[in-house]
Protein backbone atom coordinates (compact mmCIF):
# COMPACT_ATOMS: atom_id res chain seq x y z
CA UNK A 1 0.00 0.00 0.00
CA UNK A 2 1.20 3.49 -0.94
CA UNK A 3 1.61 6.19 2.00
CA UNK A 4 2.56 9.14 -0.52
CA UNK A 5 -0.89 11.09 -1.63
CA UNK A 6 0.09 10.89 -5.11
CA UNK A 7 1.29 7.15 -5.12
CA UNK A 8 -2.25 6.79 -3.51
CA UNK A 9 -4.06 8.67 -6.26
CA UNK A 10 -2.16 6.88 -9.11
CA UNK A 11 -3.29 3.76 -7.63
CA UNK A 12 -6.72 5.02 -7.71
CA UNK A 13 -6.23 5.71 -11.03
CA UNK A 14 -5.07 2.68 -12.14
CA UNK A 15 -7.48 0.05 -10.91
CA UNK A 16 -10.00 2.26 -12.80
CA UNK A 17 -8.29 2.12 -16.02
CA UNK A 18 -7.10 -2.15 -15.50
CA UNK A 19 -11.50 -2.19 -14.94
CA UNK A 20 -12.12 0.10 -18.25
CA UNK A 21 -9.55 -2.12 -20.35
CA UNK A 22 -11.03 -5.21 -19.23
CA UNK A 23 -14.38 -3.99 -20.09
CA UNK A 24 -13.22 -3.98 -23.41
CA UNK A 25 -11.56 -6.59 -23.75
CA UNK A 26 -13.52 -8.93 -22.84
CA UNK A 27 -16.22 -7.74 -24.76
CA UNK A 28 -13.79 -8.03 -27.47
CA UNK A 29 -13.91 -11.61 -26.71
CA UNK A 30 -17.02 -12.78 -26.77
CA UNK A 31 -17.69 -10.64 -29.84
CA UNK A 32 -14.89 -12.32 -31.65
CA UNK A 33 -16.14 -16.05 -30.18
CA UNK A 34 -20.35 -15.14 -31.57
CA UNK A 35 -18.36 -14.02 -35.15
CA UNK A 36 -16.70 -17.44 -35.07
CA UNK A 37 -20.20 -19.58 -34.20
CA UNK A 38 -22.09 -17.32 -36.78
CA UNK A 39 -19.10 -17.90 -39.56
CA UNK A 40 -19.54 -21.65 -38.48
CA UNK A 41 -23.54 -21.69 -38.75
CA UNK A 42 -23.70 -19.65 -41.55
CA UNK A 43 -26.05 -17.36 -40.11
CA UNK A 44 -27.47 -14.55 -42.52
CA UNK A 45 -26.56 -12.08 -39.95
CA UNK A 46 -22.46 -13.36 -40.05
CA UNK A 47 -21.67 -9.91 -42.31
CA UNK A 48 -22.94 -7.34 -39.71
CA UNK A 49 -22.03 -9.16 -36.91
CA UNK A 50 -17.91 -9.50 -38.36
CA UNK A 51 -18.22 -5.96 -39.12
CA UNK A 52 -19.23 -4.63 -35.76
CA UNK A 53 -16.25 -7.19 -34.17
CA UNK A 54 -13.63 -5.08 -36.89
CA UNK A 55 -14.75 -1.91 -35.82
CA UNK A 56 -14.21 -3.11 -32.32
CA UNK A 57 -11.04 -4.53 -32.64
CA UNK A 58 -9.94 -0.92 -33.97
CA UNK A 59 -11.16 1.01 -31.75
CA UNK A 60 -9.56 -1.32 -28.98
CA UNK A 61 -6.24 -0.74 -30.67
CA UNK A 62 -6.78 2.65 -31.59
CA UNK A 63 -7.38 2.79 -27.73
CA UNK A 64 -4.18 1.14 -27.00
CA UNK A 65 -5.79 -1.77 -25.20
CA UNK A 66 -4.50 -4.19 -27.97
CA UNK A 67 -1.32 -3.50 -30.05
CA UNK A 68 -1.72 -3.07 -33.67
CA UNK A 69 -0.35 -6.50 -34.54
CA UNK A 70 -2.48 -8.13 -32.49
CA UNK A 71 -5.35 -6.34 -34.33
CA UNK A 72 -4.16 -6.81 -37.47
CA UNK A 73 -3.71 -10.68 -37.26
CA UNK A 74 -7.38 -10.98 -35.52
CA UNK A 75 -8.91 -9.16 -38.09
CA UNK A 76 -6.82 -11.18 -40.83
CA UNK A 77 -8.04 -14.33 -38.83
CA UNK A 78 -11.73 -13.68 -38.99
CA UNK A 79 -11.84 -12.38 -42.58
CA UNK A 80 -9.82 -15.71 -43.53
CA UNK A 81 -12.74 -17.72 -41.61
CA UNK A 82 -15.25 -15.95 -43.40
CA UNK A 83 -14.14 -15.52 -47.12
CA UNK A 84 -13.54 -19.93 -46.72
CA UNK A 85 -17.04 -20.18 -45.69
CA UNK A 86 -18.88 -18.05 -48.24
CA UNK A 87 -17.20 -20.34 -50.92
Amino acid sequence: MPNIKSAKKELRKNKKHQAYNKKIKDNLKSLIKKSRKAIDAKNEKTKELVAVTLKALDKAAQKGIIKKNTRDRRKSRLHKRLNLSLK
